[in-house]
This record gives C-alpha cells, structure tokens and sequence, in this order.
C-alpha cells in the first residue's frame, strides 16, 4: 500500500487503528536498547525489588534538580 493510499483510507480508521499505525511507524525507527542497556535495566530494577526504599520519588527528584538549576 502507497502511502498517498494510507493517507486517503486514514479518516476510515479507527482511533485505535491510528493509534496503531503511529505507534508502529515510531517502533520501524527505534533502534531499541542495546543488550548491555537491557541488562542494566534488569539489574537496577532487581535491586529496587530488593530495596524499594532505595528509591526517590518523583517529587523529590524535581525537587534536587529544580534546586540544583537555582544555583
């Protein structure tokens, strides 16, 4: 299918279907993680398994950054 076609056929579409579309035209461009990214993550989220309170909420983050531009 062209895409001159995709486009004509887009208002037919669905909001789902849009939604599909874009999100399967984003996923063609990105490269994803590297493996050694993808054990990285696995690792950090396997430590706040084990030590949830190791972590910062969201609030506190803004709060440092927000802090550390003031200066």
């Amino acid at each position: 299918m062209r895409i001159a076609q995709v486009l004509e056929e887009l208002p037919a579409f669905t909001v789902a279907e849009r939604q599909l579309l874009v999100l399967r035209a984003i996923e063609l461009d990105d490269p994803g993680l590297s493996p050694e990214n993808e054990k990285l993550i696995a690792s950090r989220l396997e430590d706040h398994r084990r030590d949830p309170s190791s972590a910062v909420s969201l609030e506190a983050m803004k709060a440092s950054i927000r802090s550390r531009l003031e200066r």
